[in-house]
């Protein structure tokens, strides 16, 4: 006796297409009324609106003198604990990078946030140092024995919380010292 190979089961008679079930449930999610949108501002996800890592500053503006003469606009004047702070706040807006001052994504190392702070025209050279002194204060008080604070950045074992709360410490100290 042969066999034979088990048959599919007959195609339904009835689809929903064809029962109007499915033109039903369109017509009555059409006659249903509009949701009511309204506009929200938008909320990071920490709680606050987004601003600009330099929010408490305004950016330098070039007077006319400035444009006339093609030169860059005055810098901002901060202090050495601000400019700390405007580093932490670059770090947490663009990125941690090891290992390269900057990438293509814009992340940065701790002397590339404080390139970039300096380079959007807040403070000057001589904040700059005496900032990175700050850093190497805090780094010895804390006993990390490092040649700088980017040998810090760079070691394997630092994470980006360690970065923000070395410039934590050492904007406070700079504030404390009042410089």
């Amino acid at each position: 006796m042969p066999r034979t190979a088990p048959q599919p089961p007959p195609a339904p008679l009835l689809t929903p297409d064809a029962s109007g079930l499915v033109a039903e449930i369109e017509a009555y999610l059409a006659s249903l009324p509009a949701p009511a949108r309204t506009p929200a501002p938008y909320v990071c996800p920490f709680g606050s609106v987004l601003r600009p890592w330099y929010a408490d500053h305004a950016p330098p503006r070039a007077t006319l003198l400035d444009r006339a003469l093609r030169r860059p606009a005055r810098p901002v004047p901060v202090t050495a604990a601000e400019h700390l702070g405007l580093a932490s706040r670059y770090i947490a807006a663009h990125g941690w990078l090891q290992g390269a001052m900057w990438d293509s994504a814009g992340r940065v190392c701790l002397l590339g946030a404080q390139a970039a702070v300096l380079a959007h025209g807040f403070g000057t050279p001589v904040t700059v140092r005496t900032a990175r002194v700050q850093l190497m204060e805090v780094l010895h008080a804390t006993g990390r024995r490092v040649s700088s604070p980017d040998e810090f950045n760079d070691r394997p074992a630092t994470r980006q919380a360690d970065v923000h709360r070395l410039l934590e410490r050492a904007a406070a100290r700079a504030a404390r010292l009042g410089l």
